[in-house]
């Protein structure tokens, strides 16, 4: 399994509008569709949000629902739910989609921050805990999402207390206004921090998305691509497809001499408990 890379791909993301780009796939059925298509493509998990009627970042149980199932009948990628998909919701309504619909991975964003210089981002103790505990008991693995050196400090005290478990998965998310900035340089301090048999994989937002893309290869971490990252395949050229980025990861990939993991190889990779069998 070393000779293998997970590719994650972000197809929606909470941000991007049809006014951003026309491109975005923003409800079930769109997001349903381009996930298929990059399973088709190469891609291990598809992390998942969604949106409501007027395109709005949402944690609407319903939404989450329809998406799921329809992906759940196409094909049987990897999924990953979000529970930051707005701000200022109840704990309650972050959680309730991986608990119902019982995903392998949700994302566990492991500490507050200023977010885009604009309001906050709150993950606190207490919700992190909480969180913690449900997802292991719905057999539900964090993807422990890294926005600055103190969250990865805050994982590893978890992770003593026994609310996260080992091997633990990390994701840096590098280039978030308000957090840690997208550089080479970063990327090898965070990796150089992780607990020992971690797995993990990084992106960089924007330009520095390839950057990134490279630098984690080298280093031998996972890769993430997708229009909630970036929105360009190029300067000021749109990514048609989120099977763009896909397609081009996986030729890079190909160059280092590795393969793209495919869903069931990535969970053996990650040791993923939850396993919807696609009938």
């Amino acid at each position: 399994m070393k000779s293998k890379v997970i590719l994650t791909v972000a197809p929606t993301g909470a941000w991007p509008t049809k006014e951003d780009t026309p491109y975005i796939p923003l409800q079930p059925e769109e997001i349903a569709n381009e996930v298929y298509e990059c399973y088709k493509a190469g891609a291990s998990i598809a992390h998942i949000h969604v949106r409501d009627d007027q395109g709005n970042a949402s944690m609407d149980f319903t939404k989450f629902k329809e998406t799921v199932e329809l992906i759940r009948s196409k094909c049987d990628i990897v999924l990953n739910l979000t529970t930051s998909g707005g701000l200022g919701l109840e704990d309650e309504v972050r959680m309730k989609p991986y608990i119902e619909l019982k995903p392998e991975f949700a994302s566990f964003d492991c500490g507050s921050m200023n977010w885009s210089h604009t309001t906050t981002f709150i993950n606190s103790p207490t919700f992190l805990e909480k969180s913690g505990k449900e997802m292991k008991k719905n057999n539900v693995k964090p993807e422990i999402e890294i926005f600055d050196v103190g969250m990865l400090d805050n994982a590893k005290y978890y992770i003593n207390k026994g609310i996260l478990d080992e091997p633990a998965h990390f994701q840096f998310v590098l280039g978030a206004p308000g957090g840690m900035a997208a550089t080479v340089e970063n990327l090898v301090f965070l990796k150089n921090q992780l607990p020992p048999n971690s797995t993990w994989s990084a992106f960089g937002i924007g330009k520095m998305h390839l950057p990134i893309l490279y630098a984690t290869l080298a280093l031998g971490g996972n890769l993430r691509v997708g229009m909630e990252d970036n929105i360009f395949y190029s300067k000021g050229v749109f990514a048609k497809s989120n099977v763009d980025f896909v397609e081009r990861a996986k030729r890079i990939v190909h160059e280092f001499g590795k393969s793209i993991a495919t869903p069931d190889e990535t969970r053996k990779i990650l040791g993923l408990k939850n396993s919807y069998i696609n009938k």
